[in-house]
C-alpha cells in the first residue's frame, strides 16, 4: 500500500516545528536572548513556549497519524494531520501575539490528534479482534 497522502503531511508538520525553531533563532536576535537562556522578555518566551508546545504535540502526532493511515486509511489520516497543521499554524499565530489567543489553534490540533488516537485504538482492536 501507498502512503503519499501520510508522508506528505509528516513532511509538512515537521516544516510546521522547523519555522517554529527558525521563529525561536530570530526572537533570540530581536530580543538579545543568548542560549542557552529561555527567559528574560515575554516576547520570546512565548515564541518558545511555542516551539516546545508544537515539539510535544509532535510527539503524538507523528506515531498516531501514521497508525491510522496503516489501519484506517492514508487520506482520513492525511485530512486529520493537515487539521493538525492549521491548528498549530493558528496556534503559533495567537500565542506569539498575546498568549491568551492560543486557544482554537490548540483545540484544532488537539482534538486532530485525539481523532487518530481513538481512530487507532478501535482499528487495532478490532483487527486483533478478527
Amino acid at each position: 500500500m501507498q502512503y503519499h497522502h501520510t508522508a506528505l503531511i509528516t513532511v509538512l508538520s515537521l516544516l510546521v516545528y522547523w519555522a517554529t525553531i527558525a521563529l525561536v533563532g530570530k526572537a533570540r536576535g530581536k530580543y538579545k536572548i543568548s542560549a542557552p537562556a529561555v527567559s528574560g522578555n515575554a516576547d520570546f518566551e512565548r515564541v518558545f513556549r511555542v516551539q516546545q508546545n508544537t515539539l510535544e504535540s509532535l510527539i503524538m502526532h507523528l506515531p498516531a497519524l501514521w497508525l491510522f493511515a496503516i489501519y484506517v486509511s492514508d487520506i482520513w489520516a492525511a485530512a486529520l494531520g493537515a487539521a493538525w497543521i492549521v491548528g498549530r499554524i493558528l496556534y503559533t499565530q495567537g500565542y506569539i501575539a498575546e498568549a491568551k489567543k492560543r486557544g482554537a489553534g490548540m483545540m484544532i490540533s488537539f482534538v486532530a490528534t485525539t481523532v487518530l488516537l481513538l481512530g487507532d485504538l478501535g482499528a487495532i482492536v478490532c483487527a486483533m479482534l478478527r
